[in-house]
């Protein structure tokens, strides 16, 4: 069984998730758990004309209706179509609450989540960059990570949502080869026998010898050094303006970013509306859309559901895994 949090009820997360659902076989659809609302669910349902049933009981679903684990929230019929608010923010917070301790209990296997919005996350009082810090709070993890995953290309950040000062404090040897390591571990998991990572550098030319940076000599040679020691087929680093285009013509099978927009900017431009965001080093498994809640177009029908398709795709692999 998959979970699938609904996201700000204000933006198009339950429309995407109905048209994903309508496009599923009646098996797919009852391993497709929903977290949120059902009357949201409902009017998004009536609004696309899809024709869905929704159960209330998850665990006595009939064949083809959807599973829904409806989580009651303070002024949800209150909330207004895209429009920013603490109520919405709220909800989504309380979506992926639950779906956590669904995922602890093991009555789910992967989660994937339609998109929050930062503003109305913090206005309900719920002070998280985004879902990856998020999920790390509720499940008590200390270090995570965001993996963005196409069938093109896929990154591994060493950091994400921090400025660039940040970032290159936050590139030391430890986290750098933690990152390889986690990707590593990811890309076995998938079931590729010897994961070949490539590792950017952080500054341009990877410093040119210590010309334009040394966080390259002092650090991240270092971090490549010691996971080829552990047996892990990591190379670098390497320049960023070169290495992912290696990785496009299947060099490697993951880059590790040094920071957001490093591994954000390609694998967006080359794969904008397939490209699955994947939170790894949490107790738990998850996938989400890599898109926003689109408050302009929320609940007008015309929200492209593609990128749920591909993050409900990479759940399902990852939730076959589980049970090899």
């Amino acid at each position: 069984m998959l979970g699938i949090t609904m996201g700000d009820p204000s933006g198009v997360g339950p429309e995407i998730i109905v048209k994903a659902l309508a496009a599923m076989s009646e098996e797919e659809r009852s391993r497709s758990a929903v977290i949120g609302s059902v009357a949201k669910l409902e009017r998004a349902d009536r609004l696309l004309g899809t024709g869905l049933r929704f159960a209330h009981a998850p665990d006595s679903a009939a064949a083809g209706s959807v599973p829904v684990f409806h989580v009651p929230t303070e002024g949800e019929h209150e909330i207004a179509d895209g429009t920013l608010s603490a109520a919405g923010g709220e909800a989504a917070y309380r979506y992926v609450e639950k779906a956590v301790h669904l995922a602890q209990a093991g009555s789910i296997a992967v989660i994937v989540t339609a998109p929050l919005n930062k503003a109305a996350l913090h206005a309900a009082g719920h002070h998280y960059d985004g879902h990856t810090e998020l999920l790390a709070t509720l499940t008590g993890t200390k270090s995570s990570w965001m993996l963005l995953a196409s069938d093109k290309l896929a990154a591994i950040h060493v950091s994400t949502h921090v400025s660039l000062k940040g970032a290159t404090e936050r590139a030391t040897t430890q986290r750098v080869l933690d990152t390889i390591r986690t990707g590593w571990h990811h890309y076995r998991f998938l079931g590729v026998d010897s994961p070949r990572i490539a590792v950017a550098g952080l500054n341009p030319h990877c410093g040119e010898g210590g010309i334009f940076g040394t966080e390259e000599i002092e650090r991240i040679n270092a971090a490549v050094a010691a996971a080829r020691t552990e047996g892990m087929d990591a190379q670098g680093p390497i320049s960023g303006d070169t290495v992912f285009y290696r990785a496009l013509r299947g060099e490697f099978d993951l880059v590790v970013a040094q920071y957001h927009d490093q591994g954000h900017i390609p694998t967006k431009l080359i794969a904008f509306d397939t490209t699955v965001n994947v939170t790894l080093g949490l107790p738990i498994r998850r996938t989400s859309v890599d898109h926003g809640t689109a408050f302009d177009i929320a609940w007008t029908g015309k929200a492209d559901h593609n990128n749920m398709n591909a993050a409900i795709a990479y759940a399902r692999m990852m939730a076959d895994r589980v049970s090899v």
